[in-house]
């Protein structure tokens, strides 16, 4: 058997050992070791500091801007912009105290809040009106002090050969994942999570984009290996000072500015980054770790060795027609910058609060992938999920439950798959355009509820989901690597969900805990063709008064 073989079936083996199911669950701690708690942020002593500005609150950038093609003039690639960026995308968003405790939270979601996600910057030389000039290099983001570390320092001359690799105008966004951030908590299935959380970090850096006129396009062909050498992870004299648990495993590479559809070479920035000096050590996160040897498995089983174009389907990225009635919601007014700051996991649902039908239907069609409209024009590949929902509190639509098919190219294969009773209904009112089906109807707040691992929350709201990705035949065309992207777009396909929900005035929130194969049961989901990846629930929240809110940075002296 082949290495490429091996891998897949390590990975499809680590994928059934992590489902949770209605006696048991998946490998866990069991309990929470406050004494070992990971620090949420990662540091490189003796690496030099660049303060940024908060800018984004000067930014008049209209929510629903975004997602009108040719609305914004691009704003110019500087240190202020790259500000702006990294404060709407990777920032905090607020702090929360209660009983004594503090913690922040981010402008990008975190299973847990738990962040397992750094944020690194490729950027050729910028300068800027209120933020210092930053020299070219590489450099890690520090979300607690809005500063970027200085991480590869490179000569003036050197450092401007940084825009020779990259299209005029832009700079590069890395993304890492600290696998032990998770673990701490979820043990076995933290590898998931960390998965879901790249895939919002994702998607928060292509809104970030949008809100200053760019693109952004993730890198889908770039190696481990080379996202690993870009952004410093593989100099071991950098974690020569850490547990290997407190190493960084490399993600993605992501391409922003005006220019973000056009080319890079990465082995001209290789040479470039080449000639440079890495600087700094990394903080150690915990005093003792755990080691789950399932993650570390899965890590290995999911290294993409090599930077070579992906073998995709010949099926076309569908791309469907722009939709602007929002629906009387009061959207158009948002401010984008605001509503990515405002942004938060709710933790209760009123079990009361309802959304008219054209409200639902708006938040579907974000999900569905368009040309040029954030996040989807990021994603350089097909769509590979669906959303299989229980609707419970959509004014005009009948409760029960509904399939969202993200390529119409899909249907045959994934109605040959469900329950064969199934009504497969087009519900009376829906936009043409939106593949939007009724499967069956009538009251299923306990099947949601109970499959979302008896949580209320997944009953308690409007409506709630579960992700349904194309999942083992599409691993084994390309590799066990496509196992962490398809939950990367489940990631994205959760971002959206959060953002459409603040602009409807209700709020969402991810759920990582959820019975997969009873899921899969309700939908009579046999074999590994499709797999349930992430689950969401959307609806009116419930404040908890105990907590009070700070702001976000005004711990800094600015």
């Amino acid at each position: 058997m082949t290495k490429q073989l091996n891998t897949v079936d390590s990975v499809l083996d680590y994928h059934q050992r992590t489902k949770h199911h209605l006696d048991r669950i998946a490998a866990s701690p069991g309990y929470l070791d406050w004494a070992n708690q990971p620090d949420p942020f990662r540091t490189f002593e003796a690496a030099e500091g660049v303060r940024l500005p908060l800018l984004a609150d000067g930014l008049e950038t209209l929510y629903t801007d975004l997602y009108a093609p040719g609305t914004l003039a691009p704003a110019p690639l500087d240190a202020d912009s790259v500000a702006i960026v990294f404060e709407l995308a990777l920032g905090l968003s607020a702090w929360k105290e209660y009983g004594g405790n503090r913690w922040a939270l981010r402008v990008n979601p975190s299973s847990g809040n738990l962040h397992p996600t750094e944020g690194y910057a490729i950027l050729p030389s910028v300068a800027g009106a209120r933020a210092p000039e930053i020299s070219g290099g590489v450099y890690h983001y520090v979300s607690r002090d809005h500063c970027l570390e200085r991480r590869l320092v490179l000569d003036r001359k050197t450092g401007d050969g940084i825009a020779g690799a990259l299209p005029p105008d832009t700079f590069l966004v890395g993304l890492s994942s600290i696998h032990w951030r998770e673990a701490w908590k979820y043990g076995e299935r933290a590898f998931r999570y960390c998965q879901h959380d790249a895939g919002h970090a994702i998607a928060a850096l292509r809104y970030a984009a949008a809100a200053l006129g760019w693109s952004a396009r993730l890198l889908g062909d770039v190696s481990d290996v080379d996202v690993a050498s870009a952004l410093g992870l593989d100099h071991e004299e950098s974690f020569s000072t850490v547990a290997r648990q407190d190493r960084e495993h490399p993600d993605a590479l992501i391409l922003i500015g005006a220019a973000a559809t056009q080319e890079v070479s990465i082995r001209m920035l290789r040479k470039t980054l080449d000639t440079g000096s890495w600087v700094g050590r990394a903080n150690a996160l915990s005093p003792e770790h755990v080691d789950w040897p399932a993650i570390t498995a899965a890590a290995e089983a999911t290294w993409r060795e090599t930077t070579t174009a992906s073998q995709e389907d010949t099926a076309p990225v569908p791309n469907f027609p722009l939709w602007w009635d929002r629906g009387p919601n009061g959207r158009s007014q948002a401010n984008a910058a605001g509503l990515f700051r405002q942004r938060r996991s709710c933790l209760a649902l009123d079990g009361v609060t309802s959304i008219p039908a054209r409200s639902f239907y708006a938040i579907l069609d974000r999900l569905l992938p368009r040309s040029g409209v954030p996040p989807w024009d990021v994603w350089p590949w097909r769509p590979h999920l669906h959303c299989g929902i229980f609707v419970h509190r959509v004014r005009d639509l009948p409760p029960g439950l509904y399939v969202l098919e993200r390529d119409p190219a899909i249907h045959e294969r994934l109605r040959s798959a469900l329950n064969p009773d199934f009504a497969w209904e087009r519900p009376e009112g829906c936009p043409e355009h939106l593949p939007l089906f009724r499967l069956a109807n009538g009251d299923l707040r306990q099947h949601a509820q109970a499959v979302s691992c008896h949580q209320a929350i997944a009953a308690d709201g409007a409506f709630s989901l579960g992700m349904i990705a194309e999942f083992g035949d599409s691993i084994r065309k390309r590799g066990a690597w496509w196992y962490r992207r398809l939950f990367w777009e489940s990631g994205l396909l959760g971002h959206v969900l959060y953002l459409e929900a603040e602009a409807a005035g209700i709020r969402s929130t991810g759920i990582g805990c959820y019975f997969d194969d009873a899921f899969h049961q309700l939908l009579n989901i046999g074999g590994d063709y499709f797999q349930s990846m992430y689950h969401f629930t959307v609806g009116g929240h419930v404040e908890d008064s105990r907590l009070v809110t700070r702001p976000a940075y005004a711990h800094l002296d600015r």
